[in-house]
């Protein structure tokens, strides 16, 4: 197992930076850091917790998950984390892969302040067996629950007024 803390003289962490690093279990982000590139944590599939300095302008963590600053976005759920994970009541949106291949994430609660979930955010999550969308969502993007294999059951609310291609 491998835990990483990034020192304070790096300000950004490039697309794809820790890619599939399967040994990575965790990581620390210092507050120097302002800019993180897509994907940077994807596929690490032992990553259970990112943590991020207090001081960050950028970033936050809670409970060892990423999110911006005010955790009005979920960037980032660490791929090694497993079973039933209920999202902030502060998150607006779900980012871009933000679950993708978090292939133990068996369940997770999608509160009624999420109004989009992003292109490709569940997307491999193979244990996943049933998601209830909130009224409040109005867009789901193009790949969200691409190769969800387990999933059995979905509700999607009239609210939701784009879904996007291979979205399911």
């Amino acid at each position: 197992p491998t835990s990483v803390t990034i020192p304070d003289s790096v300000t950004r962490i490039g697309d794809r930076a820790f890619y599939m690093c399967s040994s990575l279990t965790s990581v620390t982000i210092p507050d120097s850091v302002t800019s993180i590139g897509h994907r940077a944590f994807s596929r690490c599939s032992s990553l259970t917790s990112i943590e991020v300095g207090e001081g960050s302008t950028e970033y936050s963590s809670e409970d060892g998950v990423f999110f911006n600053k005010n955790k009005t976005s979920l960037v980032q759920f660490p791929p090694g984390k497993s079973g039933y994970y209920s999202i902030p009541d502060s998150v607006t949106s779900i980012g871009e892969y933000a679950f993708y291949y978090c292939s133990s994430l068996t369940s997770v609660t999608i509160p009624d302040s999420v109004t989009s979930i992003g292109e490709w955010a569940f997307s491999y999550c193979g244990r996943l067996t049933s998601v209830t969308i909130p009224d409040s969502v109005t867009s789901i993007g193009s790949s969200a629950f691409f190769l969800c294999t387990s999933l059995t059951s979905v509700t999607i609310p009239d609210s939701v007024s784009s879904i996007g291609y291979d979205a399911f």
